[in-house]
């Protein structure tokens, strides 16, 4: 299911999904998880700093048990601290089962804050709940030393004959358009290096009740072509910060939960299924869009499919 009013989108993201179920299909895994918050404490000087980390790193099993009465899903893993001057951020790592989770770690962070606020033995002059270091919808260097919301990676090999009868192109062509690509979108300063990621998620996401302000995140990822050794395509993309659930928040909508049930990705125990689904998804349109690139037939499906044939 894809919600957008984009004309060849479909079409595009129809094409490489048949590719793929031609080749045998994707391989993807979610491969770790995690949801941050990272609030601000600033205090007179940084000796002041140097005494709060210290008791507050050892209040991590109390800080666990406040999350535990807070939340049924959430679980504090890890606090990491980063230091600037008179100012500290500590950013709290949680896994929140299959919920997305930037509201239910802003919950049981801020109990966490105000326990610090009552028992700290040195307080902050002021504090803020998050200091815009988590990555929140937006993409940041940390995307692929970290990991927010789930890391998927997923990977096809696609016989030539596929590549040649679905794409329209060859294996060599999408190589050589990848390569001169992924050079191209480097020089770009761009986060990642990928073609249109943001146009499936975002269509998934409006269509299945995520919040689509995520996709500033979750469209940050890496996407790879080489030729493999029965001279096909072997294709894989890795989506590192995939803010996905599957109960939850818009989840719960009428037409989103009946098409997460469409999926078999509605409630608990699905929310992984969802992500490496979206993995699916991103690499179906990575190999549509770059046969479309590398065999020159990019504008004639838009202007078949994504314009209006109106008569002057």
């Amino acid at each position: 299911p894809l919600a957008t009013t984009e004309g060849s989108l479909v079409a595009s993201y129809n094409r490489g999904a048949k590719a793929t179920r031609m080749a045998g299909g994707v391989t993807s895994v979610c491969l770790i998880e995690g949801v941050q918050r990272s609030p601000l404490f600033k205090f007179e000087n940084i000796i002041e700093v140097g005494k709060f980390v210290f008791w507050a790193l050892e209040q991590q099993t109390k800080f666990v048990e406040l999350v535990k009465a807070s939340s049924n899903f959430a679980r504090l893993e890890d606090i990491l601290t980063n230091i600037e001057g008179n100012e500290v951020i500590l950013t709290f790592e949680y896994t929140t089962g299959d919920a997305a989770g930037q509201n239910m770690v802003t919950i049981c962070t801020n109990k966490i804050c105000k326990y610090i606020l009552e028992e700290s033995p040195v307080k902050p002059s002021s504090w803020f709940i998050e200091s815009n270091y988590s990555g929140d919808k937006k993409a940041t260097a940390r995307s692929f030393s970290n990991v927010r919301g789930k890391k998927v990676t997923t990977e096809i090999n696609i016989p030539r004959e596929v590549v040649q009868d679905i794409l329209k192109s060859t294996p060599e062509l999408m190589v050589e358009y990848w390569k001169s690509s992924t050079l191209a979108v480097i020089q770009s300063g761009a986060i990642g290096a990928q073609g249109h990621v943001a146009n499936g998620l975002a269509a998934l996401f409006l269509s299945c009740g995520q919040d689509v302000a995520c996709i500033s995140e979750a469209a940050t990822g890496i996407t790879r072509m080489q030729l493999n050794d029965s001279g096909g395509l072997y294709c894989a993309v890795t989506l590192p910060n995939l803010i996905v659930g599957t109960v939850g928040g818009g989840t719960g909508l009428g037409t989103q939960k009946e098409c997460l049930k469409m999926l078999g990705c509605y409630g608990t125990g699905t929310s992984k299924k969802f992500a490496e689904i979206c993995g699916a998804l991103a690499i179906a349109g990575e190999l549509s869009i770059a046969a479309a690139l590398s065999a020159g037939h990019f504008t004639q499906a838009h202007e078949e499919f994504g314009r209006k044939n109106e008569k002057k």
